[in-house]
């Protein structure tokens, strides 16, 4: 059974681990009030989804 010699050095480790990142949020705007959001969730401000009233809109 292969067994490693020595012991994996920090910065080896680390080396070998620099592509290993969260991926970068992405935001959007929204098609009816131009405000940013999540793709495929609803807007917080004017409660819009796929073009319908999903939730009550935030009122101001």
């Amino acid at each position: 059974m292969a067994v490693p010699k020595r012991r994996t050095s920090k910065r080896k480790k680390r080396a070998r681990n620099t592509h290993t990142k969260a991926p970068a949020i992405v935001i959007q705007a929204c098609p009816k009030c131009g405000a940013q959001k999540r793709p495929h969730r609803v807007c917080a401000e004017c409660g819009y989804y796929a073009g319908k009233q999903r939730v009550a809109a935030k009122e101001a």
